[in-house]
C-alpha cells in the first residue's frame, strides 16, 4: 500500500494522480497554515503550489546526478531573493516541500498518510495552546528624567504587578534630557492594568509610558 505507484518510465496516469494529490495537500496546508494564524495571500498561495512544483523537480532529476546538482544550485540563489520567515512558516515550508518529494518519487500514500499526521498534530497543539506562557508577555517602555537613578527604581511595582520582567535597553532621547527604558514583562493577567501604569506614571514624573506587544522578530528562526 505505501510502495511507489512509479514502475519504470513515468506514464501520463501516474504523472496526472501525483499532481492531483500534490495539489490537494498543498491545498489542505494552505488551510492548515490558516488556521488560528496571521498570513498574507501570497504566502498561502505559495504553500498551495509548492508541492506540484518540488514533485515536478523531483521527478525530472530522479537518477540524473547532473541536473539535481543544477537544481540544487537554483535552489540555493533563490533562497537570497527570499526575506526570512517566522518558524511556523519556515515549518510550513518543509512540510510542503517533504509532500512535494514524496509525489514526486511516487509514494503518494505515504504523502497522505504523512501530512494527516503532522496537520493532526499541528491543529491539536494549536487548538490547546501548546507552548503558550502563563502570563502574557508585553513591551513597555518608559520616559524618565536624566537625574533619576533607573536601577531598581521600578522592582517594587514589578513584583506586585508582573511575573517576570527584564530590562532590554537604555537609550537617551530629547537632547540626552531623558532616559527610554525599555522592558519585556510578563503580567499574571491578560491585560495590562491600569493601576500599574498610574503607578508608573506617579513614579516617572508623568511621562511617556508605552506598553504593547512583542515585536514579531520574536518568532523569527
Amino acid at each position: 500500500m505505501l510502495n511507489t505507484i512509479i514502475s519504470g518510465s513515468i506514464t501520463i496516469d501516474d504523472f496526472l494522480i501525483c499532481t492531483a494529490v500534490s495539489l490537494a495537500l498543498g491545498i489542505a496546508g494552505a488551510f492548515l497554515f490558516m488556521f488560528r494564524n496571521t498570513y498574507t495571500k501570497s504566502f498561502v498561495l505559495t504553500l498551495a503550489v509548492l508541492p506540484a512544483i518540488i514533485q515536478l523537480v523531483i521527478m525530472m532529476v530522479n537518477g540524473n546526478i547532473g541536473a539535481g546538482v543544477a537544481v540544487a544550485g537554483a535552489f540555493g540563489l533563490v533562497r537570497f531573493r527570499s526575506a526570512p520567515g517566522t518558524a511556523k512558516e519556515i515549518t510550513m515550508l518543509f512540510l510542503s516541500v517533504a509532500v512535494g518529494i514524496a509525489t514526486g518519487m511516487g509514494y503518494v500514500a505515504v504523502a497522505v498518510l504523512f501530512f494527516a499526521i503532522v496537520a493532526l498534530v499541528i491543529l491539536v497543539l494549536t487548538a490547546t495552546g501548546f507552548g503558550k506562557g502563563m502570563g502574557t508577555e508585553k513591551d513597555l517602555r518608559i520616559t524618565i528624567p536624566e537625574n533619576l537613578d533607573y536601577d531598581g527604581l521600578f522592582d517594587d511595582l514589578f513584583a506586585k504587578y508582573t511575573v517576570s520582567h527584564e530590562l532590554q535597553t537604555v537609550r537617551t532621547t530629547n537632547m540626552g534630557t531623558l532616559f527610554e527604558l525599555q522592558y519585556k514583562v510578563g503580567f499574571k493577567g491578560n491585560g495590562v492594568p491600569k493601576a500599574f501604569i498610574d503607578e508608573l506614571r506617579c513614579r516617572n514624573g508623568n511621562l511617556n509610558i508605552v506598553c504593547g506587544k512583542l515585536a514579531s522578530k520574536e518568532a523569527l528562526l
